[in-house]
């Protein structure tokens, strides 16, 4: 059987490409960061056979489990990645513990620490570009909220765009970063974390895509709850088209983040 035919399509899908590709133009145009999250699919390290195919003296093939039982794993390894549209850079932050929204934030705190920073050291605002569900979706208050402990520390503009929901496969970071990976390392045995950020890490293509990957050994609670309170003492601003899918967090002022309204942005 072949995917061929798609399901209905939000009404709104065509104008959300184009106010996503049209907002990322203006902000390379203007030096600042775009970047592309996503949680690559979960791997269970060990022992297991991998697909594709890898040379081998003959008669001398690697072995592997006969079967795919988690409780014969070392762990489930989470790669979130980080792709950098301005640069062709990957950052692939290695978890180990569960995707949650404070994984996710977390993991684009280390690429900026370790390479937005640097690369954009007169930056004012980002703009992250991300699936409609999952860690990161739209209607997670906990990401909402990560990403303003965020703003606040970074003293950035944090502005957000989710794909409509069922068109993931459109964003940036699965066809520019996510196949190399997954090309790079067919037919290698996962067997530890430590192998598989080297293999993340030694991910390269002709284009000249660069990619560096870390280990997260952190532990990230699930079940987070944010109040209504918390919420509106985010700095969030809706945009007019679509303020569930566009929306931008603005660094609170102080210490102490003030609770205000939400205002309305133009398109």
């Amino acid at each position: 059987m072949r995917k061929s035919r798609e399901g209905q399509s939000h009404p709104q899908r065509n104008a959300q490409f184009e106010h996503i590709n049209a907002t990322a133009e203006d902000c390379l145009e203007r030096g600042q960061p775009v970047i592309s999250v996503d949680t690559k699919k979960k791997e269970l390290v060990g022992e297991f056979k991998n697909a594709g195919r890898e040379w081998q003296p003959k008669g001398t093939p690697d072995t592997a489990l006969v079967h795919d039982f988690p409780q014969d794993a070392e762990g489930k390894a989470i790669p979130y990645g980080i792709y950098d549209m301005g640069r062709n850079e990957g950052w692939v932050n290695v978890g180990r513990d569960h995707d949650t929204p404070a994984f996710a934030v977390a993991s684009i705190r280390r690429w900026w620490q370790a390479m937005g920073r640097g690369a954009y050291p007169n930056a004012q605002e980002l703009f992250i570009t991300a699936d409609a569900g999952g860690s990161n979706g739209y209607r997670s208050r906990a990401w909402k909220h990560e990403l303003q402990k965020f703003a606040d520390q970074t003293r950035l503009k944090i502005r957000v765009s989710h794909f409509p929901p069922g068109t993931s496969k459109w964003n940036k970071i699965e066809h520019r970063l996510f196949c190399h990976i997954t090309r790079n390392w067919r037919g290698k045995g996962l067997c530890s974390f430590e192998t598989i950020v080297d293999l993340i890490g030694n991910t390269k293509t002709q284009a000249g895509l660069r990619v560096k990957a870390k280990l997260d050994k952190r532990i990230y609670p699930t079940g987070a709850v944010i109040s209504k309170l918390e919420m509106a003492a985010l700095s969030l601003h809706r945009n007019d088209f679509q303020g569930d899918w566009n929306y931008e967090l603005h660094p609170r002022a102080g210490d102490q983040p003030t609770t205000k309204p939400s205002r309305k942005l133009q398109r």
